[in-house]
């Protein structure tokens, strides 16, 4: 069954299948989008439960080699949850810029580099900032009275 959570993108290119991407991968895939997860490692793919109905491509999310066979054109969403900020942000910038990918969004852990993602069109996520946030939060107030 398909959740009906949020809508989902039709075509979305996923670059890192770690824990995050692998996670974004399994629940936009399960809302019906078609997803291709890119990883230059094959073990990282392990993180992908066996329901996952997309597909993988083994190669370096840097290389415009690869941007292309995972027709980064035809995105309609393009994620970048590497543990690499700069590699984050070229691959969205290139698939973005170059190929014609509608709609980019790149995690950004340094949260000093973000404003110059989104300077460049992308749509950041920053898990330092979010992380930051809902600690704070969650300090702010008694324990038992969250």
């Amino acid at each position: 069954m398909k959740s009906t959570e949020g809508p989902a993108a039709s075509y979305v290119i996923i670059v890192g299948c770690g824990r995050l991407g692998a996670y974004i991968a399994q629940t936009l895939s399960s809302r019906g989008s078609s997803v291709v997860v890119i990883d230059k490692n094959p073990a990282a793919f392990s993180e992908l439960p066996s329901e996952f109905s997309g597909f993988s491509i083994e190669g370096d999310a840097a290389e415009i080699s690869v941007l292309r066979q995972a027709k980064a054109s035809r995105a309609d969403l393009f994620i970048a949850v590497t543990g690499s900020d700069s590699l984050n942000l070229m691959a969205a910038q290139v698939a973005s810029k170059v190929l014609g990918a509608k709609r980019t969004v790149a995690r950004v852990d340094d949260p000093d580099r973000a404003s110059s993602f989104e300077e460049l069109g992308i749509e950041i996520v920053s898990p330092t900032t979010v992380s930051a946030g809902r600690f704070l939060t969650q300090i702010s107030y008694p324990k038992g009275r969250e």
